[in-house]
Parts: C-alpha cells; structure tokens; sequence
C-alpha cells in the first residue's frame, strides 16, 4: 500500500479518520424494524435477524439521501422498506436475472425463506421520488407492491 502525501492545506467540513476508525459507523443492523432519519444518509441498513421488521425511509423531500438495504440474515418473516408518503418509488430490480419494474411503488419488500444473504436494494431521493436498484439472487425474493 502506497503513503499519500499532501503539500499546502487540506481542509475537511467533516474531520479526518486513518486507519479504519469511522467505518463501522456506516453500517446499522436491524433485527426489530427502523425509521430512518437524515442522519442515517450513506449509510448500509442490514436486515440481521430472522424478523427484522420492516424499514421505512424518511421524507422524499431530502434530495440526494442515499442508503442501500442488504439482506444479512436467512429471513423467516417478510421484510419490507416503506416509503413515508407511499406511491413515490421507482426504478428497476433485476430478480434471479429478470427484470422487476418499481413504478410509483409503495414498498420493496425482501420475501421470507426467498431473499438470501447479499440480496439489496439501493435508494437515492431526487426530490419528488426513491429511485431504487437492486439485487435478489432467488426468483421473488424482492418485490415492489402497492397494497393501498
């Protein structure tokens, strides 16, 4: 591994880390269901218990809130990431090699006894919508429904 070596002034808004300090802070685990908030932007959300409950986002209006969903855990009870305002998730999941369409969807749901460990969704917001892509390795092991 190579040293990096700087002349004239760095300057950070957030601090500076070395080594490995601060990463672990962008990994969360859920094992009962999470709001999440604007504070948890960038950050991995991973599913870790056999009924980690269900993960909602928060507003859509924080354009450029970003966090990926991964499943780390064989889940026994469904899983589902919510959208706040409901009908406002977009994008496309490739499923055990199809294609699954979002198109102003409520929730993408990670299916019990389907959705296998490193199966995930990433959602960014633009403002008006969650722009979601993602992973499933099992036939229907993620959906996106509108139950309303």
């Amino acid at each position: 591994m190579s040293t990096t070596h700087f002349s004239g002034p760095v300057e950070s808004e957030t601090g500076f880390t070395t080594g490995t300090a601060g990463i672990a802070t962008s990994i969360e685990a859920v094992t009962a269901g999470d709001t999440l908030v604007e504070a948890d932007h960038g950050r991995t959300i991973v599913l870790s218990d056999a009924a980690s409950g269900n993960v909602t986002l928060p507003a859509v209006t924080l354009t450029g809130f970003a966090v990926t969903i991964l499943c780390g855990f064989a889940i026994t009870t469904s899983s589902a990431v919510l959208s706040a305002e409901g009908d406002n998730i977009t994008g496309t999941l490739v499923v055990n090699g199809a294609t699954v369409l979002a198109i102003a969807e409520d929730q993408i749901n990670f299916i019990l006894n389907l959705a296998e460990v490193g199966d995930y969704i990433y959602l960014v917001s633009d403002g008006s919508q969650w722009i979601v892509n993602g992973i499933g390795g099992a036939g229907g092991s993620i959906t996106a429904t509108d139950p309303s």
